[in-house]
């Protein structure tokens, strides 16, 4: 099952008191963008996050799932509903997250 166009809005709004927050569609799904940093996404109408340390700390009890068939496994955050604990989730995973890969030319 493919995400919809308004849960990624809901959660983009949700999102809204970040600058540099942006995203790309991926097969029928959303990657989310943090500064230029991938913290997560928008996989079947749930937000996933990596499993790095702050989110782990942020998430404790929270439910690993998989994205997609082969994908590496992701914390599920179910307090979707909260904007400010997005926010907060977001800033404290940001220097955990890899930096962009350089392309090759």
């Amino acid at each position: 099952m493919a995400s919809s166009k308004e849960y990624l809005d809901f959660i983009l709004d949700q999102l809204s008191g970040l600058d540099g927050v942006s995203y790309r569609a991926m097969m029928g799904e959303y990657i989310l963008y943090f500064r230029g940093r991938i913290p997560g996404g928008i996989y079947d109408d749930r937000f996933l996050v990596k499993p790095v340390p702050a989110a782990l700390a942020l998430l404790p009890d929270a439910e690993r799932e998989i994205p997609y068939d082969g994908g590496k496994e992701m914390l599920l955050v179910d307090n979707v509903d909260d904007r400010f604990f997005l926010q907060e989730l977001l800033e404290a995973m940001y220097d955990e997250l890899p930096a962009p890969k350089r392309r090759k030319r």
